[in-house]
């Protein structure tokens, strides 16, 4: 289904203004199916059992192949990145980062032939940074791991307010967020005053850990 949609597209993309530029003797089809074949032929199983794939692809062309390609634009390797993530949607394949294609020139390959190469590349996390003013005043950083808040001695964040649970909530980085997540408390916890069990945190949010009360600033 992915191909036959890939398929319609491209020969929507080379009609008209495209017709009389698009030269080249590699049909953008031709891509699609190697690229969808690559995906079969790399994937790993990962420690969970789940079937991972390459996400980052470069095709390399002859610089004649290569020019008329490039005149569709950014809307060939678009449609070649969709046609690879619907392929993966379909197998249920799982990738460590984005999809992208990438077109390069080869002096070396003579026109109507190109190569394929296929990456593993992690997406890098962002850099993230915010801090939870306590009660009496005091500050506590968060950076890219998560924070426990309880009263057992192995808490990030100690409280010794009896309302507070031993392990009652923690703060985890979520991309470019943080979330915090109630770990089951006696006596629950509260964001702007409403009871969370799992909640995204914004800046200036106050939160209530069992009666003890926080504020969060993430700039």
């Amino acid at each position: 289904m992915g191909l036959k949609g890939f398929e319609r597209r491209l020969e929507r993309l080379v009609e008209g203004t495209f017709a009389r530029a698009f030269k080249s003797a590699i049909q953008p089809v031709e891509l699609g199916r190697r690229l969808v074949r690559e995906m079969d032929d790399q994937r790993s199983v990962n420690v969970e059992g789940a079937m991972v794939v390459p996400n980052v692809f470069t095709v390399t062309l002859s610089p004649e192949d290569y020019e008329s390609l490039a005149s569709l634009g950014t809307s060939l390797p678009r449609e070649l990145a969709e046609t690879a993530r619907n392929h993966g949607r379909q197998q249920r394949y799982v990738s460590l980062g984005p999809i992208e294609v990438h077109l390069q020139a080869d002096p070396g390959l003579r026109t109507g032939s190109f190569g394929l190469t296929s990456r593993f590349v992690e997406a890098q996390r962002p850099e993230i940074s915010a801090t939870l003013i306590l009660a009496d005043g005091q500050r506590a950083t968060l950076a890219d791991t998560p924070v426990l808040i309880g009263r057992t001695s192995d808490a990030n964040i100690q409280l010794t307010d009896t309302s507070v649970s031993r392990r009652h909530a923690e703060i985890r980085p979520d991309g470019a967020h943080y979330v915090l997540v109630d770990l089951g408390s006696t006596n629950g916890t509260r964001v702007n005053g409403a009871a969370i069990s799992r909640q995204q945190l914004r800046n200036g949010d106050h939160i209530l850990v069992g009666d003890y009360a926080l504020r969060f600033e993430q700039s």
